[in-house]
């Protein structure tokens, strides 16, 4: 498993037991906390299937995000 996804759900399963918009707070502490490089590395790894469900729902709010 490479780190940032590692990383990622981490963070995931620790907001998933807290109140409140999780999916927010997940992309609110990888945006505060990640260079954007790291960002990045995620990003380029949406479809691995050891991602969590929690962090894929953050995807679209971490910054640098590219929408059509």
């Amino acid at each position: 498993m490479r780190k940032e996804i590692k990383m990622a759900n981490q963070i995931a399963r620790f907001f998933e037991s807290q109140p409140g918009d999780n999916a927010a707070a997940v992309a609110a502490h990888i945006n505060d906390n990640w260079s954007p490089t790291m960002r990045a590395e995620l990003l380029a790894r949406t479809e691995d299937p050891e991602l969590h469900d929690l962090v894929r729902a953050a995807l679209p709010l971490l910054r640098g995000v590219v929408r059509a």
